[in-house]
């Protein structure tokens, strides 16, 4: 069984989640955004298996180093954007600097690709490459939990209009992966609230069946 925590991190409010298995003192970190304290406060004493990240851009990696150096855990992301965690230009950082410092960090321990399966927490997570928002974004999916990043948020969908985004690859993301899940499927996106497949496939405006 998942437990699932969520964090509200930043001037962007990014979801970063903590999750835990059967055993509470182990668990795993999904885009740890700003100002993780409230994350590292929940990890504490906890031995962190891995960082995954859905994507590179500024808002869900600007936590990256505080969690590494506090929990020394491997960092798994897609090899599109294997480069974006050292570049504040890739990463988006410099656009910004009334929201956000230059941010910068070590390259990622481990790629994710298209139907990897991770076991982590003594349970499995599949990986499916979801692009569109950004050309390495992924989505995890733990049973009847799935990990949407900035693809798709609630009656919602991910941005396009960032370096490497492209409308025409999230809508096949969306259509062509993320709807052929189960309806019960329960998504937590990379911002606002939760949603489910079965909802977002009659409601979403923006990406209708």
């Amino acid at each position: 069984m998942l437990n699932i925590r969520s964090y509200n991190l930043g001037s962007l409010q990014t979801n970063a989640y903590l999750l835990t298995g059967a055993d509470p003192g182990r668990g795993i970190i999904i885009d740890p955004g700003a100002n993780p304290a409230a994350l590292l406060r929940a990890a504490e004493g906890m031995e962190i298996e891995a960082v995954l990240l859905t994507h590179a851009h500024f808002d869900h990696i600007a936590g990256l180093d505080e969690i590494r150096k506090a929990k020394k855990c491997p960092v798994y992301l897609h090899p599109m954007e294997s480069e974006w965690l050292g570049s504040p230009k890739l990463n988006g950082s410099l656009m910004w600097p009334d929201v956000t410092p230059p941010i910068s960090t070590e390259p990622a321990e481990y790629d994710l690709a298209e139907g990897q399966v991770l076991t982590l927490l003594g349970l499995t997570f599949r990986v499916m490459h979801t692009p569109g928002h950004s050309p390495g974004s992924v989505s995890f999916l733990c049973g009847n939990d799935l990990f949407s990043g900035d693809v798709l948020f609630k009656l919602g969908v991910g941005r396009t209009d960032l370096p490497g985004g492209r409308e025409r690859d999230l809508i096949d993301s969306i259509r062509g992966k993320l709807y052929r899940l189960d309806e019960e499927v329960r998504v937590f996106p990379g911002h606002g609230p939760r949603t489910t497949i079965g909802f977002e496939r009659l409601r979403n405006p923006y990406v209708p069946m």
